[in-house]
């Protein structure tokens, strides 16, 4: 965006690759932004949506779409309003901003980290590399945050936004998977459930916190998947133990699943390959365990009680959350620079001229869906367009 306001623009790339991150996006298939409102974009980012409100009005999903569009990538809208590229090809999205930046003429420099920011007063100068200075009128930080570190997102542009003086509000995992407490939930890993219901609650109280519909998945230590990882958001202010409930059933209430199973009791078929028919294998092997009824229980000979309780486990498999995952294993990274220093007009510092703020690297983080990478483009947009203006007025327009 600022090569074609007519700014001369290098890219300072860290790693040996552009995009790393970005082609790893909806499990590389690039989840680019939502068919959502307005509204309902800001809401995502609650409690800190309404500063978005300048970059997507001028910078949003339509804009975004056009662009790819005359980039040569086409679009799909899918459930919950997602939108991918109709090729489900991350690495098609990276390669065709990668072609743009040629046609811009931006100078690319991979391998290049930067070393600390330069500053004359209140203004930038420049940017000090580990192996040299740079000098510039206006700088862009989109360094990411600290969410997948092999790809180059270690927290760089904290420690340079505070070396100016700016204040990080302290990172911490947004979207992440859950840890559980429960050992043989690990015992399921790799399992995906579909259209299931997961109610987040206070384990003391069983006061509901939040509850999402859809996949989740099972790993190693615990879950994750879309319902999961939107749901983690709500632990980043839990001061309470908190218990996940899945209903694994949720189409059917309770009173249906009471009427079949007296009427599917009658018969002298054993327990274990019934409850095969209700669930996925892995997940049916545990049910003996779970609800006390034996593999081998014959359906007549179960009791009411029994049947009550395998109802139960159904409708509200319980799982004791022991935290999230490390953040290095989060999708999204929370906290990071403070909006309260960022001008929401054109992501300048408020601290320093000609220093500019866009993605991850800010205090911004959304559920699921696709917001997250729009903010980023809209944000990155905005910033370069404005970082192009403070370049021109430059003495040498550079």
């Amino acid at each position: 965006m600022a090569a074609e306001a007519g700014a001369r623009v290098r890219l300072l790339e860290r790693g040996p690759k552009l995009g790393r991150k970005l082609r790893l996006t909806g499990k590389g298939r690039c989840n680019l932004t939502n068919a959502a409102a307005l509204p309902e974009f800001i809401e995502a980012f609650a409690p800190n949506g309404r500063f978005l409100h300048g970059a997507f009005s001028r910078f949003f999903r339509g804009d975004l779409l056009d662009l790819l569009q005359r980039l040569g990538v086409r679009t799909k809208v899918e459930r919950g309003g997602r939108v991918f590229p109709v090729s489900d090809s991350a690495l098609e999205v990276a390669a065709s901003l990668e072609r743009w930046l040629v046609q811009a003429g931006v100078d690319v420099r991979l391998n290049s980290r930067v070393k600390g920011l330069v500053t004359a007063g209140d203004r930038l100068t420049g940017v000090d590399l580990f192996h040299g200075r740079m000098e510039a009128a206006a700088a862009i930080v989109a360094t990411g945050g600290l969410s997948y570190p092999g790809t180059g997102s270690t927290g760089d542009g904290y420690e340079l936004a505070s070396s100016v003086g700016h204040t990080v509000v302290p990172p911490r995992p947004a979207l992440a998977p859950m840890l559980i407490e429960e050992a043989w939930a690990g015992d399921l890993s790799g399992l995906a459930l579909k259209n299931v219901e997961a109610r987040l609650v206070r384990a003391d109280t069983g006061v509901e916190l939040a509850s999402e519909f859809g996949e989740m998945l099972f790993t190693h230590t615990g879950v994750s998947g879309p319902i999961i990882l939107t749901l983690s958001r709500q632990l980043r202010d839990a001061r309470h133990p908190v218990a996940l409930l899945l209903d694994l059933k949720p189409a059917l209430s309770r009173d249906d699943l009471h009427a079949r199973f007296v009427r599917e009791f009658a018969t002298a078929r054993k327990f274990g390959p019934f409850v095969r028919e209700l669930l996925p294998r892995s997940l049916a092997g545990l049910f003996p365990a779970l609800t006390g009824i034996t593999h081998d229980r014959r359906l007549s000979g179960i009791t009411s009680g029994e049947r009550e309780r395998l109802i139960e486990t159904l409708k509200c498999l319980r799982l004791h959350v022991r935290g999230l995952a490390p953040i290095e294993e989060a999708i999204v990274t929370g906290g990071g620079v403070s909006l309260r220093e960022v001008d929401p007009r054109t992501m300048m510092s408020t601290i320093v001229e000609g220093l500019f703020f866009a993605g991850e690297v800010l205090d911004l983080d959304a559920v699921t869906g696709g917001y997250n990478l729009q903010a980023a483009f809209s944000t990155g947009a905005v910033a370069g367009r404005a970082a192009a203006r403070i370049a021109l007025d430059g003495a040498d327009g550079g």
